[in-house]
């Protein structure tokens, strides 16, 4: 039976202490680990989610077993979004495990449900452990971020006409095609600036064209320039790990869930209405600690114009904010630097080094040569 969760009065709300990261370290451990133990990507994402998250290390070889009532014990004190993101945690170390044992999936059900957390991840780690390969790939927006998306959704993305569904491409659509462009036109050192010179090096065609991005997958190109992330496939991981925990809805964690499942484990064919498979992305220590720091700076962000911690990149109106200077969207959204560590693994910005793919690099020289235009690549090169 579900350990109730805490009232008003007896709720804890300050971050975990170092007892309490160990402890709850030990709940993950004990619900991720297949038979033997651990696999080695398992424990370094493990402890890097533990110091980006929660500022303490841990070492999870050295951790006791422990039970799924046990461990809801020592949380009783903890609210239902405390409780989810811990379950969130355990699902990240068992996505990345291919093939993910059909036990592994339900003993996270099993702590999940002590806990009194409903993720609907939780089903597609059982999909995926049942080899349902298809019926994963249709719980994701049935369940996922996407699962309630409407037309009023899509005022965000300026389409002039109602989308299909979220991950629908537009492609012929001359008004946002124009809406698009006119960003080349912004002074240099605005956020609206820097996603036109990202499309325009890298060869992206913009919404509203044939061979174009859904509009809703496009929003994330914006966090690129805003977070300081590059564009290739580690990157992305980085982007949509700090997309995911940018937001309270907990039905984001279903977009990093899904480029794991791209871009490592290979689970998913494709996703977003864009992406294909490209698997073995995030191992090893170094994507451990690049995933792990975008995650913490998107929980430690805010919105501070709405007035709210929780921003959903997705859906913003980026175009209201295209005038931006990037210094003064990055204050609004009050984005932390990035760990010293991340920097040493190797996380870079778009402009720089490593920050641009071979094939963008080959697109955005044969789209300027199409164009008449010089080419300009801004800083990056391949790494």
């Amino acid at each position: 039976m579900p350990v109730p969760l805490p009232g008003p009065d007896t709720v804890l709300l300050t971050p975990p202490d170092k007892a309490e990261a160990l402890t709850v370290a030990r709940g993950v451990v004990a619900a991720a680990a297949p038979d033997g133990g651990l696999t080695d990507l398992q424990r370094v994402l493990i402890e890097a989610q533990f110091v980006a998250l929660t500022g303490h290390a841990v070492d999870v070889t050295s951790l006791t077993p422990t039970t799924p009532e046990a461990f809801a014990a020592d949380l009783a004190r903890r609210n239902l979004a405390f409780r989810t993101r811990v379950v969130q945690v355990m699902l990240l170390a068992i996505l990345i495990l291919r093939p993910l044992p059909e036990d592994v999936a339900a003993r996270v059900r099993a702590f999940a449900g002590e806990l009194g957390v409903d993720d609907d991840m939780i089903e597609v780690a059982r999909d995926f452990a049942d080899g349902a390969l298809g019926l994963a790939a249709v719980d994701f927006d049935r369940a996922g971020y996407v699962a309630d998306w409407s037309g009023s959704d899509a005022t965000s993305l300026h389409t002039s006409r109602a989308l299909s569904s979220a991950w629908a491409a537009s492609v012929d659509d001359p008004e946002l095609a124009a809406r698009w462009r006119a960003l080349a036109d912004l002074p240099a050192g605005t956020l609206g600036r820097g996603v036109s010179d990202l499309y325009a090096a890298r060869g992206f065609v913009a919404p509203g064209q044939p061979g174009s991005a859904p509009p809703l997958l496009a929003q994330h190109d914006w966090v690129h320039v805003l977070a300081d992330y590059g564009t290739t496939v580690e990157s992305e991981l980085e982007v949509f790990g700090f997309i995911a925990r940018s937001n309270d809805d907990m039905r984001a964690f279903s977009l990093l869930a899904m480029v794991i499942s791209l871009f490592e484990t290979g689970y998913l064919a494709a996703g977003a209405g864009l992406f294909t498979a490209d698997p073995g992305h995030l191992s090893g220590q170094a994507m451990a600690v690049r995933l792990s720091d975008a995650m913490r700076r998107g929980a430690l962000g805010s919105d501070r114009a709405a007035g709210t911690d929780s921003v959903d990149y997705l859906r913003m109106d980026w175009f209201g904010l295209a005038d931006l200077p990037v210094e003064e969207a990055r204050r609004r959204f009050a984005l932390r630097l990035k760990d010293p560590r991340a920097l040493a693994a190797g996380s870079v910005g778009p402009w720089q080094p490593g920050g641009i793919s071979p094939y963008q690099l080959g697109a955005g020289k044969a789209m300027a040569a199409a164009e008449g235009r010089p080419y300009d690549a801004h800083g990056a090169t391949v790494g």
